[in-house]
């Protein structure tokens, strides 16, 4: 593989994978989310490989989706498929020319962008091996989508872990806060977009441990070592024998709302007014003024 996102690894029966944009804070981009998909699939088919330990590189996980060129430009027209910015996927553009508020919105090309971004997200979920995400720093946003797919979340106490984008302009699109925290928590983090430290994520059930920052390699080392001594064929019937169980109870269905939800979250008024604040002061600057109130802007949000 020629990947320039991420770094791939593999050692003694794991699978590593490090999300390699620390400059971006591992912001997630068409390429990155393309090559993650890629990569989960290179390891699920190495049959030396029988975990996969899931991490990034710089001061933080993944601060969610790169958004600050899309976010600053794509409105009312500012670009369109002939003069997007140099290096915009086609989708992009097209997304731009859909969020125009002087024409008709299509929800099914938001639809169709951000499915797509579920599936690659969702092979952590959907690959046949075991996948440990280590999350120090933060993770937030998109990058949350990426922790809550994989099977076991480690994460150190200091780290800051939430969805802000529920205040304005997002919508988690593969939806697993409410299987993995219970629907009352759910509510209460996806009502404030307030962030949980690593430590109170691993009492509330998010993250299966939390430890200190300065320990948190070695635990999830040693964590996936004892995993690896297991035999590929019991691991992945264990893996799709737990698994069933969120499929049974509709997951692939909330998914399809979560994303359709998503795309609305950008076509209200106010998600045309946090826009159209971004395009005059700058994505971060609309992020500030959005989450400031809360009392917690600087958890590096996205774009940051």
């Amino acid at each position: 593989m020629d990947l320039e996102t991420m770094i791939c690894e593999t050692e003694e029966g794991i699978g590593r994978i490090t999300l390699n944009r620390p400059e971006r804070g591992n912001g997630l981009t068409p390429q990155l989310i393309s090559e993650l998909a890629e990569t989960v699939e290179h390891l699920d088919l190495d049959p030396e490989v029988r975990v996969m330990v899931l991490a990034g590189n710089g001061t933080g996980f993944c601060g969610g989706y790169d958004l600050v060129a899309s976010a600053e430009n794509m409105l009312e027209g500012e670009f369109g498929s002939e003069d997007a910015p140099e290096g915009s996927p086609v989708d992009a553009r097209v997304q731009a020319e859909n969020h125009d508020p002087s024409k008709t919105w299509d929800p099914m090309v938001d639809y169709a962008g951000m499915s797509r971004n579920v599936k690659a997200f969702m092979s952590l979920f959907h690959c046949t091996k075991p996948v440990i995400c280590k999350v120090h720093g933060f993770c937030v946003a998109g990058g949350t989508d990426l922790a809550l797919c994989s099977d076991l979340l480690l994460i150190s106490d200091d780290a800051k872990i939430g969805y802000p984008p529920a205040r304005a302009w997002g919508s988690p699109t593969t939806s697993l806060w409410a299987y993995r925290l219970g629907a009352q928590r759910a509510k209460r983090l996806l009502f404030t977009g307030d962030s949980l430290s690593g430590k109170e994520a691993a009492e509330a059930g998010l993250a299966i441990e939390s430890h200190p920052a300065g320990e948190l390699d070695q635990a999830v080392d040693d964590l996936a070592a004892r995993i690896a001594m297991l035999p590929l064929n019991q691991l992945q019937m264990m893996k799709l024998l737990v698994n069933q169980s969120l499929y049974a109870q509709g997951l692939h269905q909330t998914q399809i709302i979560g994303t359709v939800f998503d795309g609305i979250t950008r076509h209200t008024p106010e998600g045309y007014a946090f826009q159209q604040r971004a395009a005059e002061a700058g994505f971060m600057q609309a992020v500030r003024e959005r989450d400031e109130p809360f009392g917690d802007f600087g958890l590096k949000p996205e774009g940051s």
